[in-house]
């Protein structure tokens, strides 16, 4: 595959809101069941690759839905998304697991599982089957809620904040060392001056 061809491939499978529809029902007359996921994929690592896998293991074709760059921001505060949500879609789409990948403006995808009823909807273990928002809607649309994943010992967020946490010891660290460099060199100055003032 030529990267021109490989970057077609997977533009291919970032779709709009109408095109997810259109793809979905003719999924569906191929006999494919339907497997939503979503989430923010604000800094993708392996509890997401674990997720997207375990969700797409419940058969069918996976759709990963994101939430777009306001919505991330509305979530999870200042300074987030990292990446831009057309950067986290081509991602995500550059997956072997997932067959479709649509941005969401809403803080949740009620609105997406009532245009495409998905036969399950993954959810990660930091959620149970009772405590998924979308639960209602999912039955009220004749699919069901799955927890899939590892344990949750992976986040964005928490990755984010150790790596600022260990800059920020770094630096400390840093300045730490000039100042005794200086106050070493100081010393050694005034010590030098003392001798020549003898």
């Amino acid at each position: 595959m030529t990267d021109s061809t490989q970057s077609d491939f997977i533009n291919a499978k970032i779709v709009s809101r109408e095109k997810l529809q259109k793809r979905v029902a003719a999924w569906r007359r191929a006999g494919h069941h339907i497997t939503l996921a979503n989430g923010c994929f604000d800094l993708l690592h392996v509890g997401h690759v674990r997720y997207l896998h375990a969700a797409r293991n419940l058969g069918g074709k996976l759709i990963v839905a994101i939430n777009s760059d306001d919505s991330v921001r509305a979530l999870k505060g200042k300074g987030r998304p990292l990446m831009p949500a057309y950067e986290r879609a081509e991602i995500l789409a550059s997956l072997a697991d997932v067959d479709a990948v649509v941005v969401f403006p809403e803080h949740d995808v009620r609105a997406i599982i009532r245009e495409i009823r998905p036969d399950f909807h993954a959810k990660g273990t930091d959620y149970t089957a009772d405590s998924v928002p979308e639960r209602a809607e999912v039955e009220a649309c004749g699919g069901r809620v799955a927890i899939v994943g590892d344990p949750k010992n992976h986040s964005a967020s928490e990755i984010i904040r150790s790596r600022i946490e260990r800059q920020k010891t770094g630096v400390r660290e840093i300045a730490k060392r000039k100042l005794e460099k200086t106050s070493a060199t100081e010393k050694e100055r005034r010590a030098k001056g003392a001798r020549q003032r003898r």
